[in-house]
């Protein structure tokens, strides 16, 4: 049986769709651990070269759905850079959010912003992330936080953003929900599916109404080293299992009717 070439692939370098495949992927992975908000978040990723595109979501694809074809390439202005740009529409304030980390950061190739139950939560308690999961602590001192100023239409938003995530990975957006970067695409799932996990674990212990037990700080602060590495022989090792880890995460959503690399 002929397959036909998807439009997408068509003049499509090797190394962008392979990221395209990659990034549907995610889509998929974020649906099936149910941190999906409708069609109203988004991932992105950027295509390698000296344009400064990156790949979004077509608007109005749900994430379950998602096919490598369905990814739209953007500019940092953006304007979609590819034929038939109407039957492409990508939502406004995703290209707010993501285009700053993307133009700012070079270690930001995928950003992930979320809209779950438990990351709005947490996002809308004073204390923020407290560190009284394993999860959390991956993020001890390595979490920033943005406050709410409206859905993320004011391009002028962008300079905050990227000034208060400053070095971090991940950031909570006040108010809003969760926000993180990754220098590869497994990278990025590792670092929502953590930070996920660490909010709804904050959530259901509040909800217990018992008194918290916090780890002492030296026990905080030897963990987060050891999630994030203090040397470069360290963070590439952590990157090296991403990347080894990637394929076990892959065969969650094996088996789907459409398969996500058309």
């Amino acid at each position: 049986m002929n397959i036909a070439t998807p439009p997408a692939r068509i003049n499509c370098s090797e190394e962008e769709w392979r990221i395209r495949c990659d990034l549907a992927a995610l889509y998929r992975l974020v649906a099936h651990h149910k941190m999906t908000d409708f069609i109203y978040t988004h991932i992105s990723a950027r295509v390698p070269g000296p344009e400064h595109h990156f790949l979004i979501n077509k608007y109005g694809v749900l994430f379950h759905e998602m096919r490598a074809s369905d990814l739209v390439k953007i500019d940092l202005n953006g304007n979609v850079v590819e034929d038939e740009p109407e039957s492409k529409p990508v939502n406004a304030a995703g290209f707010t959010i993501h285009s700053a980390l993307h133009m700012a950061r070079e270690d930001a190739f995928c950003v992930v912003h979320t809209h779950t139950a438990a990351g709005i939560a947490v996002s809308a308690q004073k204390h923020g992330l407290l560190p009284i999961s394993q999860h959390a602590l991956k993020f001890y001192g390595h979490l920033a936080y943005h406050g709410y100023e409206g859905i993320a239409l004011d391009l002028d938003e962008r300079e905050r953003l990227v000034a208060d995530i400053g070095s971090h990975k991940a950031m909570i957006l006040r108010n809003h929900g969760l926000l993180v970067t990754g220098r590869t695409i497994p990278e990025a799932f590792n670092m929502i599916y953590y930070l996920e996990r660490a909010c709804q674990a904050q959530v259901a212990a509040l909800a217990g109404g018992a008194e918290l037990v916090l780890p002492p700080e030296d026990v905080r602060l030897k963990t987060a080293a050891q999630f994030n590495g203090n040397t470069p022989e360290e963070n590439e090792a952590k990157l090296a299992h991403f990347e080894w880890s990637w394929p076990t995460a892959l065969r969650l959503i094996e088996g789907d009717k459409i398969d996500w690399r058309s």
